[in-house]
């Protein structure tokens, strides 16, 4: 009978220079490949890095704006009073993201917004705000609005959910 252990995770490959029909020190089958790494002074592959990361400019000294994050649900009276729907006040029952940011001294044609998956960058002349968001949301779906009396930037983003409501 087959059993599993800590050693079956991952891949069952030998380290580098190491060759199966050479050394059976080594529980691989014969025939088994090698693996062999990049000779490349890389830490990460471009596919491990996370979205947004070369938004992160360490030599820009524009400030971080103020900034926040509200989550929000669709809730009616069939939610509300009789809870037929299921939902729940978890961030999991949630249906779009609102974030508020605080621009100063900003004007409307001055911001550049670029809203990835799980990434939001906001750039003006005087600020630059990367974001992390906390939930995959629809980029292409979004809406923004400028409102000049409070000088902040509303940004509603639908989120994404494989599964739920």
């Amino acid at each position: 009978m087959a059993r599993t252990g800590p050693g079956d995770i991952g891949t069952n490959l030998p380290p580098e220079g190491k060759n199966n029909n050479e050394d059976q020190s080594f529980p691989f089958p014969k025939g088994c490949l090698t693996y062999k790494k990049k000779k490349s002074k890389n830490i990460w592959e471009d596919e491990e890095v996370t979205e947004g990361a070369h938004f992160d400019d360490l030599n820009d000294p524009r400030p971080q704006p103020e900034y926040d994050v509200v989550l929000k649900q669709s809730v009616g009276t069939e939610d509300l009073f009789l809870g037929l729907s299921g939902k729940d006040p978890s961030s999991m029952s949630c249906d779009s993201m609102l974030i508020r940011v605080k621009l100063p001294d900003t004007k409307t044609s001055d911001v550049v917004l670029d809203v990835k998956e799980t990434f939001l960058s906001l750039r003006t002349p005087k600020y630059k705000l990367g974001l992390h968001l906390p939930h995959p949301v629809h980029k292409q779906e979004g809406s923004a609005r400028f409102i000049t009396e409070r000088e902040e930037l509303e940004i509603t983003l639908p989120l994404s959910r494989s599964l739920g409501y």
